[in-house]
């Protein structure tokens, strides 16, 4: 084997191609959500979520989003202070806290929504040829263990 052949192969690396390409998607949304409406990663995660769900836990915005307890408190907690979110003792279970949107977040997550339908459309346009086959390649790495 020569040393060229034993040599590993980052840029070919389907995890490290998947983190980067994630990271890039993730960077060009968030830059226009940060700039318009001084929301970060976190924040936006945990808006989408709450305007998907319904009222939901820290608890659950970890586990359906793979954000970090810490982080998903941190975000909701500003997001509370902003006016965007509600915080309240979930009664069937004191020792969570329950997020729900308030009218206002309602009307962020209008604008947001907008916002990521338009980035989806772009994204879509850029990879069409190949839509359906990367659908099916993120829905095999969701749904098994890896």
């Amino acid at each position: 084997m020569t040393q060229t052949e034993d040599r590993f192969d980052l840029a070919g690396f389907l995890p490290y191609r998947l983190t980067v390409a994630a990271e890039r998607l993730s960077a060009g949304m968030a830059r226009r959500y940060r700039e318009e409406f001084g929301i970060s990663v976190a924040e936006w995660r945990v808006l989408v979520h709450i305007s998907d769900a319904g009222a939901v836990s820290i608890r659950d915005i970890h586990e359906r989003v793979h954000l970090e307890k810490s982080k998903a408190s941190r975000a909701a907690s500003r997001l509370e202070t902003a006016g965007y979110v509600t915080k309240q003792v979930n009664e069937s279970d004191r020792r969570l806290i329950v997020l729900a949107l308030t009218d206002e977040g309602t009307a962020l997550m209008e604008k947001l929504s907008t916002i990521a339908r338009q980035y989806q459309a772009r994204l879509d346009s850029l990879v069409a040829p190949h839509q359906d086959a990367l659908n099916a390649a993120l829905d095999t790495f969701m749904s098994e263990e890896l």
